[in-house]
């Protein structure tokens, strides 16, 4: 099993921070555009869910990408606790159900008037024999690419609307 955490600071009030993520139109420019998804399809968006199908372009070892196939798609449950001030989610994959798990979570501090801190914490656990610790050093790999992109992507959208 694998964890990471990493602190990230943006250029908004944390209100506009929990804003964003619950936008459809931030989701999809984000998933389709600098993280170069495949295809994204929006399943549910409230206040407090965001459930997304997502078809990403995967950059993984040979035997990885052998397990998972050329449809690997998964399901991302995102859930928010406004009275906590935190997002958990996890991934479904459409792959090993089972056998691996990626959820995490992430809490946002507010650092000044216009500018937060996020702070994001994941697990990424694979147990499946003889691949398990390379599919959770890949997964670790892209899930922190996938956090530095969106805390870039998000502090300029953010530029772009003020």
């Amino acid at each position: 099993m694998r964890q990471l955490t990493i602190r990230q600071d943006i250029q908004c009030p944390v209100d506009t921070f929990w804003q964003l993520m619950l936008d459809e139109a931030y989701v999809k420019k984000l998933y389709l555009t600098d993280l170069a998804f495949k295809e994204l399809e929006v399943l549910q968006l409230t206040d407090t869910v965001r459930r997304l199908r997502c078809v990403p372009k995967l950059n993984m070892p040979g035997p990885v990408m052998k397990l998972l196939g050329d449809r690997f798609h998964y399901e991302e449950q995102g859930t928010f606790d406004p009275s906590r001030g935190q997002w958990h989610w996890k991934l479904l994959p459409s792959a090993l159900a089972g056998k691996v798990r990626v959820e995490g979570t992430i809490r946002v501090e507010k650092v000044g008037d216009d500018q937060c801190r996020r702070i994001d914490e994941a697990t990424m656990e694979a147990k499946v024999f003889g691949v398990g610790k390379l599919l959770e050093s890949s997964t670790e790999k892209e899930v922190r690419r996938t956090f530095e992109i969106e805390a870039a992507f998000m502090n300029r959208w953010v530029a772009k609307s003020t």
